[in-house]
C-alpha cells in the first residue's frame, strides 16, 4: 500500500455536481429588461434624508433636559464631596481639640492637688484648717418664709386683676 501524495483531500471538483441545468440566455435577458433605472437627479433626491423640524426640536429639547439633569447630578455630587471633606476636617479639628482639652485638665489636677493647695495657703497666705470652735451653727426652727413685694406702680385695672386672682386662690 503506498501512500500517494496528490493532494485528492482538497480536490474540491471531486465534490462538485456537475448535473445542474444552465438557465437559458432568453430568461437572463428577461430579467435584465424589468430593472427601472432612475435619473441621477432622482436618486440623490430619494436618498436625502427628510428633516422633520418638530423632531429636531423635540431632540433638541430632549438633549438639553439629558445635559441638565446630568449637570445637576454633576453639581451634587460635587457639593456632597466637599460637605463630607469638610465633616471630616471638622472631624479631625474635633478630636485635636479633645486631645488638648485632655491634656489641659491633666496638667491642671497635677498642678492643683489638695496637698498642694493646702500648703499653698499655709505657707503664702497664711491660713490654716477652720477647728471645732471657729465653726458656728445656724438652726433655722422656724421654717422657710417667703414674702411677695408688692408693686406701688400698679394701675386701676392692675388693681382688679389683682383682686379677682386673690378671690380664687
Amino acid at each position: 500500500m503506498a501512500y500517494e501524495n496528490n493532494g485528492a483531500a482538497y480536490n474540491l471538483d471531486l465534490f462538485r455536481d456537475n448535473t445542474a441545468r444552465e438557465l437559458p440566455q432568453e430568461r437572463k435577458k428577461q430579467n435584465r429588461t424589468k430593472v427601472v433605472s432612475l435619473p441621477q437627479d432622482a436618486l440623490i433626491k430619494i436618498r436625502r434624508r427628510k428633516h422633520n423640524p418638530f423632531r429636531l426640536f423635540v431632540g433638541a429639547v430632549s438633549a438639553a433636559i439629558v445635559v441638565v439633569i446630568v449637570s445637576v447630578i454633576i453639581i451634587g455630587q460635587v457639593q456632597l464631596t466637599e460637605l463630607n471633606q469638610k465633616i471630616i476636617n471638622t472631624k479631625e479639628e474635633l478630636g485635636n481639640a479633645r486631645s488638648t482639652y485632655t491634656q489641659s485638665q491633666m496638667a491642671i489636677q497635677s498642678k492643683l492637688s489638695t496637698n498642694q493647695i493646702e500648703e499653698y495657703a499655709n505657707s503664702r497666705l497664711g491660713m490654716s484648717k477652720a477647728e471645732n470652735a471657729q465653726k458656728e451653727y445656724v438652726s433655722l426652727s422656724e421654717g422657710d418664709k417667703a414674702e411677695i413685694s408688692k408693686d406701688a406702680n400698679q394701675n386701676f385695672f392692675q388693681k382688679i386683676i389683682n383682686a379677682l386672682t386673690g378671690l380664687w386662690s
